[in-house]
């Protein structure tokens, strides 16, 4: 007797475990239900449609219902909603008809979070930007050539991305979040870096304010009032502040989940209910770091899930372990990423960890072009073992995250990393790649006595009036051109040596340059010339000006 496979849901989990499950089993029936009129689209992919980088509607749709029906012989149903599962029937309940099952597959996704917000269902002028449907509406409608003003409610990836190419259009856009910071999972040190750029391209950001009213005429959004008197013009709207997983009718029969409605799946991507696995935006998987259940809404997992999923369901053997937030977004000429665990995490977790912040060149200085990339990566002091790492720069970021994801993963150790045999030529990268570079300083915090000190210590060692050796070795006329920091004592580098006896060895002494290498040099001899408690600026002047214009003195 044939197995029969239900797969509910069409998006990237759905087709990949249809497909999967088609190659395990040849003689299986094998059966999508899919609520809407299309299948598998790129919805990571519909803000570069919206600014014309992705050229058409078409190339948004990666495989047509006809493919899974022709090639895979898969029964499509697209149109047909499943309205109820029944676990212990083994049955689904659908707008049509009754079907059993041998596996069931749930592969729902997840939908739009819309904040409660006052009015916004008296109003047409606004849309998400997460289907096909979306995308629609917004091109319908005429809505990119007939309005100026744009705002986008919600500073997460998408959001990000949304604001990005609409503002390439040339468009007013106005960005709001309700946190402090844009892009909340990265650090406030890289978020803001990131929100600058967007501002040097005139995107208005708000930060720590929420829509409370949209104030409307003819049913259309004419101002979003904030509260406390702040108004927002504007001519449309899209809505980017979350999303909920589409699982309530596996909650309602007691499946196990977290707290937000995510179902928490084992490696073989098993439900808490016999025979139903699920993938995609709806499910939670372990966090491979910290071995609990973590929400990872991401294609690259929907995708990994599915397949998973798909090859149990027809009695296969595939695993799928887990993820660590690894993450990645363009902002316009700019690449920011992260992978693992970061700072917020980790006070989090109440983990002890030590970081290594370095800046230095992707590439050569003597190829053209040369661009500087940020990289800070979070470890273990005694162990050394990687936690995270984030990442910035014009070129070469993915390639390094990618590089720090995989260290992660085969669990490196932070010395192992100047071992790791890179790709170089010049074009692509320096001699010593910069993930070598981070290998090499912490290999000299292991074994020369070397310690950084992380730009949000110093900051608040200098908010707290801590009585410390503060010392700027760049050279005087940097100095006069960019400034420095509070209560710092200026010595060149290479006047250090002679004017050594000037100094108090027996007080913590903090040493910045522009970037961190003179600062490194100027531990090293302070260190060898019997200094107690020497430490280095991680990133140096560039990363504190970088987040910090507030706490900056300047000479004349």
């Amino acid at each position: 007797m044939k197995k029969r496979i239900i797969v509910i849901g069409g998006l990237s989990a759905g087709p990949s475990a249809a497909a999967k499950a088609r190659r395990e089993d040849e003689e299986a029936e094998i059966i999508l239900f899919e609520k809407s009129p299309n299948i598998s689209y790129a919805t990571c992919g519909i803000p570069y449609a919206l600014s014309g980088v992705i050229p058409s509607r078409d190339k948004l749709l990666v495989v047509e219902a006809n493919l899974l029906r022709d090639r895979f012989n898969i029964d499509v149903r697209l149109g047909e909603e499943v309205l109820d599962i029944l676990p212990e029937e083994k049955q689904i309940v659908t707008s049509k008809d009754v079907y059993e099952y041998d596996s069931l597959v749930f592969t729902t996704g997840a939908r739009p979070n819309i904040p409660p917000i006052k009015n916004l269902n008296d109003a047409t002028n606004w849309s998400t930007c997460r289907s096909l449907a979306d995308f629609d509406k917004i091109m319908k409608e005429g809505i990119l050539d007939s309005v100026k003003n744009i705002t986008v409610l919600g500073a997460g990836l998408i959001g990000v991305e949304v604001a990005e190419n609409i503002s390439e259009l040339g468009k007013n856009v106005t960005l709001i979040e309700g946190n402090k910071h844009i892009l909340p999972m990265w650090q406030p040190k890289f978020s803001n870096i990131a929100q600058k750029e967007l501002e040097r391209h005139n995107i208005n950001v708000i930060l720590g304010h929420y829509a409370k009213t949209f104030i409307t005429e003819n049913n259309k959004v004419k101002q979003i009032d904030l509260g406390g008197g702040n108004l927002v013009d504007t001519d449309f709207v899209i809505v980017s502040t979350g999303i909920k997983p589409n699982t309530e009718i596996l909650l309602n029969k007691g499946a196990e989940a977290l707290p937000n409605g995510a179902l928490k799946v084992n490696e073989k991507m098993e439900t808490s209910f016999k025979d139903i696995y699920a993938a995609g935006d709806n499910v939670s998987v372990k966090n491979l770091l910290t071995d609990e259940f973590d929400y990872f809404p991401l294609g690259t997992h929907s995708n990994k899930g599915g397949r998973t999923a798909g090859a149990n369901a027809a009695g296969g053997k595939e695993v799928f372990k887990g993820a660590y937030k690894t993450s990645i977004i363009k902002i316009f000429n700019f690449t920011l990423a992260r992978t693992g665990l970061n700072k917020r995490d980790l006070d989090k977790l109440g983990w002890k960890y030590k970081t290594n912040l370095i800046i230095t060149g992707s590439t050569p200085g003597y190829y053209p072009g040369q661009k500087d990339i940020i990289i800070e990566i979070y470890y273990n002091p005694t162990s050394e073992r990687i936690y995270g790492a984030e990442i910035y720069g014009e070129k070469g970021v993915d390639k390094r995250i990618d590089v720090m994801s995989t260290a992660i993963y085969a669990k490196l150790k932070m010395t192992d990393l100047q071992h790791l045999d890179l790709a170089y030529a010049p074009p692509y990268a320096p001699a010593k790649d910069p993930v070598i570079v981070n290998g090499f300083v912490s290999s000299n915090a292991f074994n020369e006595n070397y310690t950084e000190i992380s730009m949000e210590e110093l900051m608040e060692d200098i908010e707290n009036k801590k009585d410390i050796q503060l010392i700027d070795v760049r050279s005087l006329d940097e100095l006069k051109l960019k400034g420095k920091l509070p209560y710092a004592l200026h010595i060149d580098l290479h006047e250090l040596r002679s004017k050594i006896d000037s100094l108090d060895k027996n007080k913590e002494t903090i040493l910045y340059c522009s970037r961190g290498l003179r600062g490194y040099l100027a531990s090293r001899i302070l260190t060898h010339k019997g200094f107690k408690n020497v430490k280095n600026l991680s990133g140096g002047f560039t990363i504190w000006q970088m987040h910090n214009h507030e706490f900056m003195v300047h000479e004349h």
